[in-house]
């Protein structure tokens, strides 16, 4: 197993949290947009995941203004709240 297989296992795994509705939004996002997105969108995403579930799915869902002052970060929420079915 590579090195990013490893790491998208641990992102996968991490991606499992106790709503079944923002597992399903970082899930989707994992598996369309991660596999080929560079450094810094990996790492972003990587810190959302260290958000308590609340405050991560009030930002995905639009309940709060912004989810950070680094653009990255809101690059990625951007893509996770395009990601929609």
């Amino acid at each position: 197993m590579d090195a990013d297989t490893r790491e998208l296992s641990r992102l996968r795994w991490r991606c499992r949290r106790g709503m079944r509705e923002l597992d399903e939004l970082l899930l989707r996002y994992l598996e369309r947009w991660l596999p080929q997105a560079g450094r810094d969108e990996r790492d972003a995403f990587a810190s959302l995941l260290d958000l308590p579930d609340p405050e991560l799915f009030g930002y995905l869902a639009g309940r709060r203004p912004r989810a950070a002052a680094d653009p990255m970060i809101e690059h990625v929420v951007a893509r996770i709240r395009s990601n929609e079915p």
